[in-house]
């Protein structure tokens, strides 16, 4: 750039000659020798493009040299659609591609997408088929019909707002829809039950609808709102794990309201043109002679000796909650589950300080003997860094020589474990590194499960302090990976320059330094222009001289005074190798090192931390240094808080609906004390199916109480309404009981064995544990507990006669 020139009214850019067209012709620059003749800069110097001595970042793809194109799909665009473009668009241009190369795709996300949303489809349609079937076997063909109709009426109308607001299908959306399903069927179960009745037992079908609908239309509305209210803190949460899982939240809250409104509309209209009055059916019958049969009477006795001795019944059930409380202590914990995708990361952290092509070594060896383990698809190694961010839930390291990532494509997700078991033995051969293999994640999360935060001014006394935090990690059995994120200190050549020796001869620190770096990195002088490309010119000492450190002593300085160079030992007193801190990291303008463990394969990551924790906290910090917790406790806590910070509304929106609902405070107190004793149901479940009880599972315990208060209001209600009809109160309460206990066990019925194809995901697994062995007992609850209180409550008296 020589600048530019104002003529008249314009700007001329001037541009002397003298670039040079290739790199050749550098080689031709004329210089001024000491005895002030010229030469060619060719004559003393080999001149030669070649490429960066020491890369910033190697990839290869199965053990071969490769580049990496990442494509973002823009905003709005539908993934599948744009994947299928690309596909197409990389068969036309692969004529292009030069012999010898190929084009192979590392992560397809759009192909990832659609598997899930086709696996999530068909267990859609499956939990649908399913629930129709249980309808159709205990509710009887027409009715069965006549619900699943309402059903996929119900579902048809969630999906065509989803639409029109922008909800994508996706693995979220999609489970929110299997999840609802019970539910969904639960109104219409409640309302087609209610006519049916009625009419085969002789009621007019237009007065039978208005009988059942204005019966239970407002208990129905407001257990939807409290079921709806139950997954509120999911949509009021503003943290990470909460706008992960957001779109569950308005599924649920689209697809309950949507049921009332068939429930109340639809099913009455499709059970007055279907349902007929049975043939022997003359003058309108008693409705509780349909609740004759044989499972009814015997629900009706057992409810009747549970009424009759109600002590000791609530002795049980209490007994059973103390029980459930200390079992829960021995649940597994956890945040969010693994991704589905058969996918792994092997992390290569060398010793800090290593170079990047011993690195590169080391992972191109353990690459190829994992690639060489059955059932391993293809491999693609990173040294220097990590990819490009593939899926939102990767997060690229920085870079740095010492760490590779090299990640392992399988067949199928089951075989990973035995893979990442022989990968691990393998890696304990190489001394030097430090490896950690972690799965692909499907929400937020760390690297290390365990993590104590460390902050003071000293950086000295912070690496002493978290060998400690290292060394109770390696005497407790059970953990693995233990590190720090500062690494290890890392070897520094240290000249120690003689100020006054290099006074008298013109050098300084500075000089001293070019001439070190010259002599080995080498000195950038210029660019020179290729195309497109700035290229940097750099000068530097002949091979020979820079790869022996013996010569630095005779490394070249100009000295100004004698206008000569003079060794760099004369202004040298002697050079100490120290040890320095090539990362120090911080958090709120602090000093902060975080030692970490991750806990050993079937170690339960939370029993290890509170067993660590103590531990650790009982560690002696000098004044001015704090001790916090991060890992998955920080993770968990702060998506628990976000959730606590949510779920008091909630709970009171929940509180005042029943309230309102009855007009009263014993009945909602009778409905909110059964539900803690949820825990049964949900203890048993996940000791017995070796469940976790994480992030999903806290969102399934909040669905399981929604359901299992929406039961209660309708059963109380309609004892409620039988005594205003005049019917004796014990009477009211076993006649209520046995009407109910059909829509209350299909309902659960149809939503535990609607969430089946759940089980099979890793995602959604512990949510669907929870929510069936819950609401198995939460029936319990609902058909036994709620009319044993109701009768304490109210002090109904015994009746044998009833």
């Amino acid at each position: 750039d020589a600048g530019k020139v104002l003529v008249g009214d314009e700007y001329l850019r001037i541009q002397p000659t003298g670039e040079f067209q290739s790199v050749s012709l550098i080689g031709d620059v004329l210089i001024s020798s000491s005895d002030k003749t010229l030469v060619y800069l060719k004559d003393i110097a080999q001149i030669r493009r070649e490429y960066k001595e020491v890369p910033d970042l190697l990839i290869y793809y199965e053990g071969k040299p490769a580049l990496t194109l990442g494509i973002s799909m823009q905003s709005g665009e539908n993934v599948v659609a744009v994947g299928r473009n690309l596909l197409q668009r990389m068969q036309e241009i692969s004529a292009l591609i030069p012999i010898g190369m190929k084009l192979d795709i590392i992560y397809n996300q759009p192909a990832e997408v659609e598997n899930s949303v086709s696996g999530f489809m068909l267990n859609l349609v499956a939990a649908i088929v399913i629930v129709i079937i249980v309808l159709l076997l205990f509710m009887g063909v027409t009715a069965g019909l006549i619900i699943g109709a309402v059903l996929l009426i119900t579902v048809a109308g969630t999906l065509l707002i989803m639409e029109l607001y922008g909800i994508d299908l996706q693995r979220i959306s999609l489970g929110a829809l299997i999840i609802a399903l019970g539910m969904l069927v639960d109104n219409a179960i409640v309302i087609a039950e209610g006519m049916m009745v009625r009419i085969q037992s002789g009621m007019n079908a237009a007065k039978a609808a208005k009988d059942v609908v204005g019966k239970n239309s407002i208990a129905l509305l407001g257990g939807t709102i409290v079921g709806i209210l139950a997954f509120s803190a999911i949509g009021l949460s503003q943290d990470s794990t909460g706008e992960f899982s957001r779109t569950l939240f308005y599924v649920i809250l689209i697809s309950l309201l949507l049921s009332w409104i068939t429930a109340v509309s639809t099913t009455p209209l499709l059970c007055a043109l279907f349902i007929k009055a049975k043939k022997n059916a003359g003058s309108e019958q008693d409705p509780q002679d349909a609740y004759s049969g044989f499972v009814f009477m015997l629900y009706r006795g057992f409810l009747k000796k549970a009424l009759h001795f109600r002590g000791l019944t609530m002795a049980v059930i209490v007994a059973l909650f103390a029980i459930a409380v200390y079992g829960f202590g021995f649940v597994r914990g956890g945040f969010f589950p693994d991704s589905n995708t058969p996918m792994f990361f092997v992390e290569v952290w060398e010793i800090e300080g290593t170079d990047i092509h011993k690195t590169r070594d080391d992972t191109l060896k353990i690459s190829e003997y994992i690639r060489s383990l059955p059932g391993v698809t293809k491999t693609t190694e990173l040294i220097g860094g990590g990819d490009q961010r593939f899926s939102l839930v990767y997060e690229p390291k920085e870079r740095s020589p010492a760490y590779a990532q090299i990640i392992v494509q399988t067949e199928t997700r089951e075989q990973i474990a035995e893979i990442w078991e022989k990968a691990d033995a393998y890696m304990k051969g190489f001394v030097n590194i430090e490896p950690i293999i972690k799965p692909l994640r499907i929400g937020p999360g760390r690297d290390s499960k365990i993590e104590a935060r460390i902050s003071g001014p000293d950086g000295a006394v912070l690496r002493q302090l978290s060998e400690q935090a290292k060394e109770i990690f390696r005497n407790n059995a059970g953990t693995k990976e233990i590190r720090d994120d500062w690494r290890q200190p890392v070897k520094l050549v240290k000249p120690i320059f003689n100020e006054q020796v290099g006074r008298q001869l013109g050098i300084n620190y500075e000089d001293l330094s070019k001439a070190l770096k010259y002599a080995f990195d080498g000195t950038q002088v210029g660019l020179y222009r290729d195309g497109i490309r700035l290229l940097p010119i750099f000068s530097r000492a002949i091979d020979e001289e820079r790869e022996d450190i013996s010569n630095i002593q005779d490394i070249q300085v100009w000295s100004p005074v004698l206008q000569q160079g003079i060794p760099i030992a004369q202004v040298v007193k002697r050079f100490e190798t120290v040890w320095e801190n090539t990362v120090i990291r911080g958090r709120d303008r602090r000093q902060t090192i975080i030692p970490s463990c991750n806990p050993e394969t079937g170690v339960d990551s939370t029993a290890l931390f509170e067993r660590l924790r103590p531990q650790i906290e009982a560690m002696e910090l000098p004044p001015g240094y704090q001790l916090a917790w991060g890992g998955e406790y920080e993770d968990s806590t702060l998506a628990s808080n976000s959730l606590a910070s949510a779920l008091p509304g909630g709970f009171l929106l929940m509180i005042l609906t029943t309230i309102l609902l009855f007009g009263k405070v014993r009945q909602p107190l009778i409905i909110w004390l059964t539900v803690p004793l949820a825990v049964i149901g949900i203890t048993a479940g996940l000791l017995g199916l070796n469940g976790a009880f994480d992030f999903m599972g806290l969102l399934g315990a909040l669905s399981l109480i929604g359901l299992l208060i929406k039961n209660a209001i309708v059963l109380i209600e309609e004892i409620d309404q039988q005594i205003e009809e005049g019917i004796e109160s014990f009477k009211a309460i076993l006649d209520s009981a046995v009407s109910r206990m059909r829509p209350v066990m299909m309902a659960a019925a149809t939503t535990i064995l609607g969430m089946i194809p759940l089980l099979s995901d890793v995602f959604f697994v512990n949510m669907s544990i929870i929510i069936m062995s819950g609401l198995a007992f939460a029936s319990v609850l609902t058909l036994i507990v709620v009319p044993v209180l109701y009768s304490m409550f109210f002090k109904v008296k015994y009746r044998e006669e009833v």
